[in-house]
């Protein structure tokens, strides 16, 4: 038998409404569809989802999700997909969704691991306490990473992010609530309720990702520029063109007087900074590069150290020398 359980999407509304905004309604929910797609993927669950009738008590909407495949010796089932689901959903963006999710799943997955356990045994497979014990450890295990990718996931913090936004473009909504039930509409968890003042906890307040910038980079340069101005150059980074900004005052002093020329092949290793967005579906795409510090540059196949680079270099021998004291 295939299993089923539904997710219950409550919207409050202002003075008993039983009417809100149809393109805010359809928009938000489209983005609740693709998180939901998105988390199942994280799960490797293969899902069906399905809506059912609008109901009043300000507007309900139900979303039934049952697996393609059979229940049999699956590892998450749909009741602990839709418990992330509201995890998610209702966890502000900065608070920890490990944490969030401790309580809202942990009673779900133990009744999982002992059903499975228990269709292992009624097919011939006898398991002590001890191998029942570390098999439950292992999965508690494996749920977590589960839960950590799906946290790191942009495209589900980008779709989250784009629900909310939604929501507060109707004024009639005050509040809104998400619920697991079983096959019967049956509660079997809290219901979570996210009201309108904390709609702004769940919106990302930026598009970019935080990146490290990447030290040692190596960047072949095709175009130099030897002007001043806010132009930028043109190189070959792990063998694909860029364009950069070059923000080394000391390096583009160095260019701009000739002190520095550049011929075929010239490269130069660097600080490099790589700036990271999100679209509105959550891809990662870059924006700029910028070289934030020139390390050295080479000149006839000879590596030249710049001022800056020796700097760096003489205070990480430094910060090791002191480390190595102790």
């Amino acid at each position: 038998m295939r299993e089923t359980n539904f997710l219950e999407l409550h919207y409050y509304l202002d003075d008993n409404s039983h009417s809100m905004n149809a393109l805010v309604q359809n928009k938000s929910e489209a983005e609740i569809l693709y998180l939901i797609k998105e988390i199942c993927d994280v799960l490797n669950i293969n899902i069906i989802i399905e809506t059912e009738a609008l109901a009043e008590g300000g507007i309900r909407r139900w979303f039934k999700l049952t697996r393609k495949d059979e229940r049999k010796n699956l590892t998450y089932s749909t009741a602990i997909c839709i418990s992330l689901i509201t995890a998610v959903v209702t966890t502000p963006l900065t608070v920890l969704l490990t944490k969030s999710t401790e309580i809202l799943i942990e009673k779900i997955f133990e009744d999982d691991i002992k059903k499975q356990i228990e269709q292992l045994e009624l097919e011939g497979v006898k398991l002590s306490n001890e191998e029942k014990a570390l098999n439950i450890k292992l999965k508690k295990i494996e749920l977590t990473v589960k839960i950590q990718e799906v946290e790191d996931n942009y495209k589900i913090k980008k779709r989250k992010s784009n629900f909310y936004e939604e929501l507060r473009k109707d004024n009639q909504v005050h509040s809104v609530s998400f619920l697991l039930e079983d096959i019967n509409k049956k509660p079997i968890s809290k219901e979570l309720i996210v009201i309108r003042q904390d709609f702004n906890k769940h919106v990302l307040e930026t598009d970019k990702i935080d990146t490290e910038p990447i030290d040692d980079a190596v960047i072949e340069i095709i175009s130099p520029v030897l002007k001043k101005g806010k132009y930028k150059w043109k190189g070959l980074y792990n063998s694909k063109p860029i364009s950069f900004f070059m923000k080394s005052n000391e390096f583009k002093t160095l260019v701009q007087t000739g002190k520095v020329e550049f011929k075929n092949g010239s490269s130069i290793n660097c600080l490099l900074d790589i700036i990271k967005v999100i679209d509105n579906e959550g891809n990662e795409r870059i924006e700029s590069y910028s070289v934030l510090r020139v390390n050295s540059y080479f000149e006839h196949d000879k590596s030249i150290e710049t001022g800056e680079g020796k700097k760096i270099r003489q205070q990480k021998e430094a910060d090791e020398g002191q480390y190595n004291m102790f």
